[in-house]
């Protein structure tokens, strides 16, 4: 096992330790509307991680390489503008579903998301799976169909996590681009969204924000939603997909 397979997994290990007890964050500004919380996270994360550009010279220099990269392979440009939008619909739905009571079927979709992510790499990435593997594969599979049976209601919620998730986790790992630069572009390319959404709330005085905790708490929604994305993505490129 190399190094760089053995960060690969420390990096992934992170970002689902971290995402694991985000829910207790945002359940603490359920005060605030959903989708506002959604457009304001988008925001404040393009802030994020322009500051940590602004202050790391290599993040900034391989950032502006990267870019140019994508320019000159459009393709890979419009994959990673679909996975920054791929990834707003799964926060959006989620936050919407942790703050409308709705935090089984959100567990539930990260418990499918990981069969999901596997399927995909069985497809799209040729990765192929040890006897070992298998029945892990098989006995998580059978965990989910148990507990989506104990719901008792057909996991709408669940399903568009998990594929959103992993949809995106696949474009992650065809994209070719650092992980801060794959991060901070995906912030700048949905940020007019959010943008947009936050000036209709003002102008229709339909915003929650204001001089309370969750507004404060929100400030912070921008580094709770950057980081771990980040370490998911330099997981990402160090190991398979499936694992």
């Amino acid at each position: 096992m190399t190094s760089e397979y053995k960060k690969g997994i420390f990096f992934a290990l992170g970002a689902y330790v971290l995402w694991g007890i985000l829910p207790i964050y945002w359940e603490l500004i359920d005060h605030i509307g959903a989708f506002e919380i959604l457009a304001f996270r988008i925001i404040f994360s393009m802030i994020f991680m322009i500051l940590l550009l602004v202050v790391g010279r290599k993040q900034r220099e391989a950032f502006l390489r990267d870019v140019n990269q994508l320019f000159i392979h459009p393709v890979q440009l419009v994959a990673i503008i679909v996975a920054g939008y791929v990834i707003t619909i799964n926060w959006g739905t989620f936050i919407w579903a942790v703050t409308n009571g709705h935090v089984l079927q959100s567990s539930l979709g990260y418990y499918i998301n990981p069969l999901v992510s596997v399927l995909l790499a069985f497809i799209f990435l040729k990765e192929r799976f040890n006897k070992f593997e298998t029945l892990a594969i098989v006995s998580a599979a059978i965990g989910v169909i148990y507990m989506t049976m104990k719901i008792g209601e057909f996991p709408i919620i669940s399903l568009m996590l998990a594929f959103s998730f992993g949809i995106y986790g696949l474009l992650k790992k065809l994209v070719r681009v650092e992980a801060m630069s794959g991060i901070a572009i995906e912030c700048i390319v949905t940020a007019p969204a959010g943008l947009i959404y936050i000036i209709y709330l003002w102008q229709a005085h339909q915003s929650s924000v204001g001089l309370n905790m969750s507004t404060f708490l929100l400030l912070f929604s921008g580094a709770v939603t950057a980081v771990p994305l980040i370490l998911f993505s330099a997981g990402a490129r160090r190991i398979p997909l499936s694992l």
